[in-house]
């Protein structure tokens, strides 16, 4: 399969995409024994002989790890704060892994690591539809007023929030518990939500990814996503955005 050149060398753990484009504008990669210097080319990575100051770059298997990360790391591969990184806790991986989507530092619960360009996007591109699941915990009494707020949805610095569900409500005069569920989320967008309903955040924990939940993994562990876990997600996203197309049809007839 033909894939960009610097997208197999990032996956090989050269750096980030943008730095193995640096790496080829230099001159420092060969394809089959000729200097590349163009970093869009494609190849194939399966069968090509791809070196970078003659050291042989092998095409990188994928790698799937479910995290449920802690509070204090950030989902960054980079951090110019020198901060904990939730990609440092996986240990003895060669390749160059990344977060599918981010956790804020204040934030805990399941994340996706991996080194898979494709599912990164379709997990997190909003077309795909695949709804990411919050436990969250506030100050103070959970209102109907503030619910039906947050279901339809709240006007932020980038604009109206997506609707969102709420579920699951515990509520009490000092402290309510209850669960989020989202399409898609934007840098902070819960708290920033319940922020302009007037709650402060106590806790903010993601316990669901579409359809992959494991309430046995704690806090700080991880283990490899299963074959059948992972052939899930890819169906999920599929149907997700094979039903947004219907959707769209459906109104363009509707509108004929």
């Amino acid at each position: 399969m033909l894939e960009r050149l610097q997208k197999i060398l990032a996956e090989a753990g050269l750096g980030s995409r943008r730095e193995c484009e640096r790496i080829i504008a230099s001159g420092r990669v060969t394809v089959n024994g000729k200097r590349v210097t163009t970093p869009g080319i494609t190849v194939d990575g399966d069968t090509a002989d791809i070196r970078c100051d003659g050291t042989l770059i092998r095409k990188q298997r994928k790698i799937y790890f479910l995290l449920n990360k802690p509070k204090g790391y950030v989902c960054t591969n980079r951090d110019e704060l020198e901060r904990l990184k939730a990609i440092d806790i996986i240990k003895n991986v060669t390749q160059r892994i990344y977060t599918i989507g981010r956790l804020d530092k204040e934030s805990e619960g399941l994340i996706i690591v991996t080194n898979d360009g494709d599912l990164a996007n379709k997990l997190s591109h909003p077309k795909h539809e695949v709804n990411k699941t919050y436990f969250v915990e506030v100050d103070g009494y959970l209102t109907d007023t503030a619910i039906e707020a947050l279901e339809s949805g709240v006007w932020l610095s980038f604009g109206k929030t997506q609707p969102v569900r709420v579920r699951n409500v515990r509520r009490g005069r000092h402290r309510s518990r209850f669960e989020m569920v989202l399409k898609e989320g934007k840098n902070r967008e819960i708290r920033r939500m319940l922020v302009d309903c007037n709650y402060k955040v106590r806790i903010l924990r993601r316990i669901k990814i579409g359809n992959l939940y494991d309430p046995s993994l704690k806090i700080g562990r991880y283990r490899k996503l299963t074959d059948n876990e992972l052939a899930r997600l890819y169906a999920l996203a599929e149907r997700g955005a094979a039903r947004r197309v219907n959707i769209r049809e459906s109104l363009t007839d509707s509108k004929a």
